[in-house]
């Protein structure tokens, strides 16, 4: 689902410069897009590199080495996908409302990215660890 969602934000990212008013932007939204399109077209590397790697390592008996590589490119993958998610949060608001309104919301959307992928996982993998 992910790894969907990640290919079709970095193609609307992609298309994104080719419409008339992009050129109208500051500079410094300019450096914001392509922080995101680049953390994204990474995102979209890393999320969808399990595959390759299973189809290079298909019946070679490395199955635990596969799952730890896989998990450490997803972990990327979404950081990345937080990073991307959180610039174009961060260009639309300031686009649409103005420079002040935009450094709330990527605050916003860092803590909650941050709230929701790291510390509540990590509160439930404490209870599950204390759980008899």
């Amino acid at each position: 689902m992910v790894q969907t969602g990640v290919q079709l934000l970095t193609g609307f990212l992609l298309i994104l410069p080719f419409q008339n008013k992009f050129a109208e932007l500051p500079a410094y939204d300019k450096v914001i897009y392509m922080v995101a399109v680049l953390a994204s077209v990474t995102a979209t590397i890393l999320l969808t590199s399990p595959v390759g790697m299973h189809r290079m390592l298909f019946r070679r008996r490395a199955l635990a080495d596969l799952v730890s590589a896989a998990h450490r490119a997803a972990m990327a993958g979404l950081i990345l996908l937080g990073v991307t998610l959180t610039c174009v949060v961060v260009l639309i608001t300031d686009v649409v409302v103005g420079p002040e309104a935009a450094v709330t919301a990527g605050v916003a959307a860092v803590a909650t990215f941050f709230g929701v992928w790291v510390m509540y996982p990590l509160l439930l993998r404490r209870r599950i660890a204390s759980s008899p």
